[in-house]
């Protein structure tokens, strides 16, 4: 029996010298990014939301639900998924030539979860591209849908603006941007995210970061940082940097990018300073009760989207990752139900579907052909 019990000491020991060893070496990698300092931090140190190191959001915002321990919520999390919480066949995605859409045409193409393709006034704009299989610093973790055509970083064109939102791994993908340096003229970001970008090469004098309410103006584009309610972090210090939507303003839309943010009261406040909007996009998926504070249940996206003075509404931020418990197409379907109830005019492209922004489009309920 002591030697039983020594042998199984001995095995736990070994996995626990083997678990510290690679949490160290992924701390250590490229992957995770790096901390802001200097004059960044400098910066950061002077807005009234950074305190002690971190970030916080305007309205108290927990990470997990009053009531919910962590260990509850991590037991239902990796033991309470829908039977349907990842689709049964490749989801279908129409394959677009993105590099030879006429620079004329006005146009919004999403690729699943929240990367999506904008080009308005002549300029491309490519938001939170994510073109890995794994939501995830390690290539076992969160891994994509299957897709009947699969896009690549390879497919996209050169772009006049990129923008990311935040640093979470389903929004800023390292593999992604380092295949994609040189490819982007200018950076638009929250602050703090550009350290993350300039340890991977990208050139100080590309990046504009950004705070809440303040703008950058490049070509006939203005991009104006606004609240998020939501927090940040690509390992075990959260909030280092900050998450942003943001309005961007062209010569003929107005539009919200709305990255990552639960319900709250800054939504009729941009409505009523920046609004009323063209097209807002915003995250619709990997939500769950016992995180609604940092994510939109559908029925807020599209209170959300009233408060904004919307025309049309887009959902992002579901159909790739299985980031949360719910059936993969759940977001879909309780988001149109509840835009007919409060009569919101929804949109809900397939992957790949080429939007025009300046004509009628037709969309249709895409993934009830997948069960």
């Amino acid at each position: 029996m002591k030697k039983i019990l020594k042998y199984m000491l001995y095995i736990l020991l070994t996995i626990i010298i083997v678990v510290v060893i690679l949490i160290f070496l992924l701390g250590r990698s490229d992957n995770i990014g790096a901390l802001a300092s200097g004059e960044r931090l400098h910066r950061m140190e002077s807005l009234k939301t950074f305190k002690e190191g971190v970030f916080d959001n305007i309205e108290v915002t927990p990470a997990i639900k009053e009531g919910v321990s962590q260990v509850t919520m991590l037991r239902k999390f990796f033991f309470g998924k829908d039977k349907r919480n990842v689709p049964s066949l490749p989801l279908p995605v129409i394959q677009t030539d993105l590099k030879n859409i006429p620079l004329d045409q006005d146009v919004y193409v999403w690729f699943g979860h929240s990367s999506y393709f904008l080009q308005i006034d002549g300029k491309r704009i490519l938001v939170d591209p994510v073109f890995s299989r794994h939501a995830s610093p390690v290539p076992f973790g969160v891994k994509s849908f299957d897709m009947t055509y699969t896009y690549t970083i390879e497919h996209m064109p050169d772009v006049d603006v990129l923008v990311i939102t935040h640093d979470h791994f389903d929004h800023l993908d390292y593999a992604t941007l380092k295949k994609y340096q040189g490819k982007a003229k200018q950076i638009i970001t929250s602050i703090g995210v550009g350290a993350h970008l300039e340890k991977w090469g990208y050139p100080t004098e590309k990046i504009h970061e950004l705070y809440w309410g303040e703008s950058e103006t490049i070509d006939s584009l203005t991009f104006t940082a606004n609240v998020a309610r939501h927090f940040s972090g690509r390992w075990f210090k959260r909030n280092t940097s900050l998450w942003s939507s943001f309005v961007l303003k062209t010569s003929k839309y107005n539009i919200f990018i709305g990255g990552d943010s639960g319900y709250g009261k800054h939504f009729k406040e941009i409505g009523e300073q920046y609004g009323p909007f063209d097209f807002t996009i915003i995250e619709n998926g990997q939500y769950n009760d016992m995180w609604h504070y940092i994510h939109l249940m559908p029925e807020e996206a599209v209170t959300a989207a009233k408060e904004l003075h919307t025309k049309t509404l887009i959902p992002v931020h579901n159909s790739k990752f299985p980031l949360a418990n719910h059936a993969w197409d759940e977001p879909m379907i309780r988001i149109s139900a509840e835009a007919k109830k409060q009569n919101q005019e929804l949109i809900t492209p397939q992957m790949g579907q080429v939007i025009f922004l300046d004509k009628p489009n037709e969309t249709h309920p895409w993934w009830e052909e997948v069960k």
